[in-house]
């Protein structure tokens, strides 16, 4: 063993405990990175694992409003094993006389489920729903109080419980739902008379392809030659993508939160490293005496420290790799799938990577003083001046935050995003550290306050050893961060408190057959005479020409193109619609009857690429219509009324099966009677209880908060972390601070008052910058990460950031008390 090991092991055994501030700063980055990272690939492994499950075999083609004719069933089932899913929303009501509830009848044939296996709770009556049977959701059965048994009237039928769902292998796969699970075959499909012409419903064609088949070439294939029918096709990769892509942006932004809580750490390891290094300066003094060349001793420290970085970044993998496992004990009902318990080693090789640069990168400059300590400090107590360091250390920092960015970025989900936020967050540092240094010089030119306390704080915010830059560097990342968090949380709980509008519908109908509108119409108001009805003719249609150019023969849609990924809801009308104003073009005559017209959403256009003048073509039950835009619109969505991307001009389009779309505004204490007379004159009508939809808005807004609120917690121990150990590195020169003001008759409360007012002098500085950097940052992610709308909590984010600061005072003090307790006669001798 070479003497560097040697004496590195014997000083760790006797002194190794000045060392705690590092272990601890790296522990908590290195397990924030890791357990983000691991709990991300987790979740997405499962999905992974189950897409073919979850869509419910190889390729999935699918066509709204319609079934397959005889000719594309014949086409399909050429491929390989098919199996016929029809779903659609429907009304279920106990004959117990509870109100009915929304739920999504999904009827199945005999070959369903191609992929996975269906099972229901013990004490089934049956394995799978036949004719008037039906297997329900447990929140359904909940919601109703259900029981295997009971009946319960589904449009036009009576249907029997037989059990309640205890496996539904393409749940996720489905999509998002306006209510629980109802499961019938087509028999009980069609006893319950749920589909008329126009009513709103899918037809997905699952297929079982031979090994080795292009799911994708075969996908497009069937698009291809069935041009106008509105075929949708998708594989297993795609089964889960839009979950996918929400939990990847979700960990994305949570991992962005964690590089801030390593660069908070970052700072710790610096004054933890300074503070350790300075009380061995005697050491290396004693060292160099005694015939020690510097790069022996700066390899005992370099030791040392690793030893100390490879404990922390260990224990911050091991418990980083145990996350998904905690997550899925604690709260694991609340995630979308099961977690897939595994470990794996990226996630953790980039957090141990990413935690060794920043341990390297802060704690060179350090490394670098200790090595060239001077022999005389030996016959001296002093604090040794800072001095810039060599161009070769900063060239090695140079080097380690190049690979520190490239690292970041190149492993991140979304690489410009992640780039933008470690560019910002370098300009923080470095904008911070400036300040440090400009309150420094500034403080130190300032004519001497007459109050001795204030002299005092000010003497000490730039006197030689202060941790002022330190702390600046610190103290404003982690004001800056829980600001951004605050007002990030808030805006997240507005849009939770705000989400149903005061002018919103208290229900939409769908499935209402137009010679039904009167009928609908004497219900609604023998419930709630004071209710408003607004109705409107509706179909689904999708995009398949733009220009004269077919969609599915575009290489590329447009980025952000929404309105071109399956079909929309379209209606028509004589006049501008409510909450609609007309921004480029001119609404058509009330007595229009000329070649198909249509207004388009402005925003929907402007991805397109298209103006008033253009062509679209849009395939609505398998015909093609196309159609010149005549106006764009500026639609109001807020209010939840009935809006739609595509209004067409009276006519031609009138001709097709449709059904009729209302919106009801009404007391919100009518909802049951409301929903009861309904059900009881019109079966066969939806009604979607605007509550309903918000609810599942509201849980997912609430899920992501309380990962941020998780992620905030780190951060803020990583922050508590760093403050102490500045006020430790800064020990040594308050300790003989104390001496010579207990000396000179100051006393206890003096010097306390005097600590108190240095900590709050910096946090006042500070809280400004904070407020406008935090704001900002929350901004960014909230309108354009999250894309919901900015509506923060002023006093909460200055609630926040005074408890911040309040916690910075108390921690200062506190951490001052060591030093209060020096003895004058502890300045007669060495430490």
């Amino acid at each position: 063993m070479s003497v560097a090991w040697r004496l590195a092991i014997r000083d760790l055994r006797a002194g190794g405990r000045g060392l705690w501030l590092l272990l601890i700063c790296l522990f908590l980055g290195t397990a924030a990175l890791a357990g983000i990272g691991s709990l991300s690939a987790s979740i997405l492994g499962a999905l992974d694992g189950q897409s073919r499950q979850m869509l419910g075999g190889d390729l999935e083609m699918r066509v709204s409003q319609r079934r397959a004719t005889v000719e594309e069933g014949a086409a399909l089932a050429a491929y390989g094993r098919t199996s016929e899913v029809i779903a659609t929303n429907s009304m279920v009501t106990p004959l117990s006389g509870r109100a009915p509830a929304l739920a999504n009848l999904r009827a199945v044939d005999d070959a369903w489920p191609l992929v996975g296996r269906f099972t229901l709770q013990p004490g089934a009556l049956a394995d799978r729903p036949h004719g008037a049977d039906i297997a329900v959701a447990p929140a359904l059965a909940d919601r109703l109080g259900l029981h295997v048994g009971d009946r319960v009237r589904i449009g036009m039928a009576t249907m029997r419980v037989i059990g309640l769902v205890d496996q539904e292998p393409d749940h996720l796969g489905a999509g998002f739902s306006f209510g629980p699970t109802v499961l019938v075959d087509m028999a009980g499909l069609d006893a319950t008379q749920a589909i008329q012409p126009g009513s709103l419903y899918t037809g997905a064609y699952r297929i079982l392809l031979p090994p080795g088949a292009d799911a994708n070439a075969i996908g497009d294939h069937i698009v291809h030659r069935f041009p106008s029918a509105g075929w949708t096709a998708k594989t297993p990769d795609q089964a889960a993508g839009n979950l996918k892509k929400g939990i990847a942006q979700l960990g994305q932004f949570l991992l962005l939160v964690g590089l801030a809580a390593l660069a908070i750490a970052g700072v710790g390891v610096g004054s933890g490293v300074s503070a350790y290094l300075g009380r061995k300066t005697r050491m290396v003094a004693t060292l160099k005496v005694l015939g020690a060349e510097a790069k022996t001793i700066a390899s005992l420290f370099l030791i040392q420290l690793g030893l100390v970085a490879a404990l922390a970044i260990t224990a911050g993998l091991a418990l980083g790799a145990a996350v998904p496992a905690i997550v899925t004990a604690i709260a694991g009902d609340a995630l979308p799938v099961p977690p897939r318990l595994a470990l794996y080693p990226e996630p953790l090789a980039v957090a141990a990577a990413l935690s060794l640069l920043v341990a390297l990168l802060f704690a060179l400059p350090a490394l670098a003083r200790a090595r060239s300590v001077p022999a005389a400090t030996l016959l001296r107590d002093a604090i040794l001046p800072l001095r810039r360091p060599s161009l070769a250390i900063l060239a090695g920092m140079a080097t380690l935050l190049a690979a520190l960015v490239a690292l970041a970025v190149l492993t991140a989900s979304d690489r410009a995003i992640a780039l933008g936020f470690v560019g910002a967050t370098f300009a923080l540092v470095l904008a911070l550290w400036l300040l440090g240094l400009g309150l420094r010089w500034l403080l130190a030119r300032l004519p001497r306050p007459r109050r001795p306390l204030f002299r005092m704080a000010l003497a000490n915010l730039h006197r030689p050893g202060s941790q002022t830059d330190r702390l600046v560097v610190a103290l404003g990342l982690g004001f800056s961060l829980f600001v951004a968090l605050a007002v990030i949380d808030t805006s997240l709980s507005s849009e939770l408190a705000d989400a149903a509008p005061a002018k919103a519908p208290r229900f939409f109908a769908i499935d209402l057959q137009p010679e039904d509108a009167g009928t609908f119409r004497k219900a609604i108001h023998d419930a709630a005479p004071t209710a408003t009805i607004e109705a409107v003719p509706s179909l689904r249609g999708s995009i398949v020409a733009l220009k004269g150019v077919r969609v599915a023969d575009m290489k590329t849609l447009p980025e952000g193109a929404w309105i071109l990924k399956g079909d929309r809801t379209i209606t028509w009308s004589a006049n501008v619609p409510p909450r609609n104003t007309v921004v480029a073009g001119k609404w058509w005559p009330a007595s229009y009857n000329g070649p198909p017209l249509v207004s388009m959403e402005d925003k929907a256009a402007q991805l397109l690429g298209l103006h008033v003048g253009d062509t679209i073509t849009v395939a609505v039950l398998g015909v093609e219509v196309p159609a010149r835009i005549a106006a764009l619109r500026k639609v109001d969505w807020g209010g939840l009324g009935l809006n739609f991307a595509l209004v067409f001009s009276p006519g031609y389009i009138q001709e097709a099966p449709h059904a009729l779309l209302a919106s009801v505004y009404a007391p919100r204490n009518r909802d049951g009677p409301i929903a009861g007379a309904v059900a009881a004159a019109l079966p066969s009508v939806t009604m979607l209880r605007t509550g309903d939809i918000i609810g599942q808005i509201s849980d997912l807004l609430s899920r992501i908060a309380l990962a941020i609120r998780a992620a905030a917690a780190v951060t803020v121990v990583a922050g508590i972390v760093v403050l102490v150990g500045a006020v430790t590195a800064s020990g040594q020169a308050r300790r003989y601070d104390v001496v010579i003001l207990k000396l000179l008759g100051g006393s206890r409360g003096q010097l306390l008052a005097g600590q108190a007012l240095e900590y709050l002098l910096l946090s006042a500085v500070l809280a400004a910058v904070a407020l406008a950097v935090g704001g900002a940052g929350g901004w960014y992610v909230v309108t354009r990460v999250l894309a919901l709308p900015w509506a923060p909590d002023a006093a909460t984010a200055a609630a926040t950031l005074g408890l911040a600061i309040g916690a910075t005072l108390v921690i200062g003090v506190a951490g001052s008390l060591p030093a209060l307790r020096a003895t004058p006669a502890e300045g007669l001798r060495a430490p």
